[in-house]
């Protein structure tokens, strides 16, 4: 493993990768995002620990995502199964590290929204816990939008440390702790590319989704905009999930024959 510095412009050759990447097998990645969506939304119901669940195992999901890539680009058949492999596949000592590290994940986004509070006074915290309605009158008389401005940044730096640590234990046997440092220090000293990264995909979500909405409302089928958005959005975001494993083969200088490289000019 080496940490490799790429230039900004390398952020749109990630972008391109993560399109290509989807493109060659659309339907097991859409159907990876829905298992997802789906067994997260089921978790989410359990009583008291529901709240948390689903984040503590953002990690070990993260890694089966990146095995799907990986399986992907080596002409290997994709299950929804994948989506646990970081917990059964590299052993209990990584099953264990990964569950750790959905831990600290945690951790990171309450103390997030804990600092979104310093722009609402708590409004933002207590409507992601259920203690309040997001209603017209409350986003009005608070300072929601500040809050979710806040929380972004905040959650900048927590981005950056778990971006690569799940599979850096996972594929890597990297510590937690050393795995988070890697990971913090890649995405620092590659910030152009990520900048870039960053920006192209927001442009992508916000173009389909204002231009898919304004041009529903055109056609006079506005009421029926969310059930064209919806598709549109999972569609959007299983492409970026995919540019995420394009980001790590970017960054880290590893080559197997079970994994060949990504084509740094894919197809269009």
């Amino acid at each position: 493993m080496q940490l490799i510095e790429v230039p900004a412009k390398t952020g749109y050759v990630w972008f391109r990768q993560g399109i290509w990447l989807f493109r060659k097998n659309p339907l097991a990645f859409l159907t990876l995002f829905f298992t997802y969506l789906l067994v997260m939304t089921l978790a989410s119901q359990i009583p008291v620990i529901g709240g948390v669940l689903p984040l503590v195992f953002i990690p070990g999901v993260a890694v089966g995502f990146m095995a799907a890539c990986r399986n992907t680009i080596a002409g290997k058949p994709v299950f929804p199964t994948i989506l646990v492999d970081g917990f059964h596949s590299y052993g209990p000592v990584v099953a264990k590290r990964l569950l750790l590290l959905g831990v600290l994940y945690v951790v990171a986004m309450a103390l997030v929204l804990a600092g979104s509070a310093l722009a609402d006074g708590g409004m933002l915290l207590k409507v992601m816990l259920g203690m309040a309605t997001m209603d017209q009158d409350a986003i009005a008389n608070s300072n929601i939008p500040l809050a979710v401005i806040t929380a972004f940044a905040f959650y900048i730096p927590v981005a950056m440390i778990f971006w690569f640590s799940p599979v850096l234990i996972a594929w890597h046997d990297v510590p937690p702790v050393k795995a988070m440092f890697f990971s913090i220090v890649s995405c620092w000293r590659n910030r152009g590319a990520f900048i870039v990264f960053g920006a192209l995909w927001f442009a992508v979500a916000t173009t389909v989704s204002f231009g898919l909405t304004a041009l529903m409302q055109a056609l006079g089928a506005g009421d029926f905009a969310f059930a064209i958005l919806m598709p549109a959005t999972m569609i959007v975001t299983t492409m970026l999930y995919c540019s995420f494993y394009a980001t790590y083969r970017g960054c880290f200088g590893v080559q197997t024959p079970e994994a060949p490289d990504l084509p740094t000019t894919p197809a269009a």
